[in-house]
């Protein structure tokens, strides 16, 4: 499971010129489910995002998490950041999990932030084509990839 992480002041999302979603100050989060990911993954994948010490604090050192500072989250499910680009250059989504289970993932994900003590969780519309509008603050963007947790150094 893969999240891009982008730390915002606003986000928000449209779908068919109506706006599904938005949030002010926090976390907008592209989340790509990959073949084999499960529950676990994805708990741990929450836990570490909310934990993610990427906002200022008063000696403006990144030091508070999502949770510190009272943010908010808006969830984009991404398949496409499970794209495999080492054959041409067309990229491949072979790895992508099929959409009915990376549904559920995405979903769990979602509440599960909302679990964690995210103050309002905003999500996007699973499939549809959205239009995605972000204030990126810093910027800062993150890459947080539950692989690279499993495999040995």
């Amino acid at each position: 499971m893969k999240a891009l992480i982008q730390r915002v002041t606003k986000a928000s999302v449209t779908v068919e010129n109506e706006k599904i979603a938005e949030i002010p100050e926090g976390l907008f989060i592209l989340l790509g489910v990959q073949k084999g990911d499960t529950d676990n993954e994805m708990k741990t994948l929450a836990a570490k995002t909310t934990a993610l010490r990427i906002f200022c604090d008063e000696n403006d050192k990144m030091n508070k998490s999502v949770l510190d500072i009272g943010g908010a989250a808006l969830v984009v499910s991404q398949f496409t950041l499970c794209a495999e680009t080492k054959k041409g250059n067309r990229p491949s989504f072979i790895g992508a999990m099929p959409p009915e289970e990376a549904d559920r993932l995405y979903k769990a994900f979602y509440e599960e932030l909302s679990r964690l003590g995210v103050s309002s969780v905003q999500h996007g519309a699973f499939g549809a084509d959205m239009l995605c509008d972000i204030q990126n603050d810093g910027p800062v963007t993150i890459m947080l990839d539950t692989d690279t947790w499993r495999k040995p150094q």
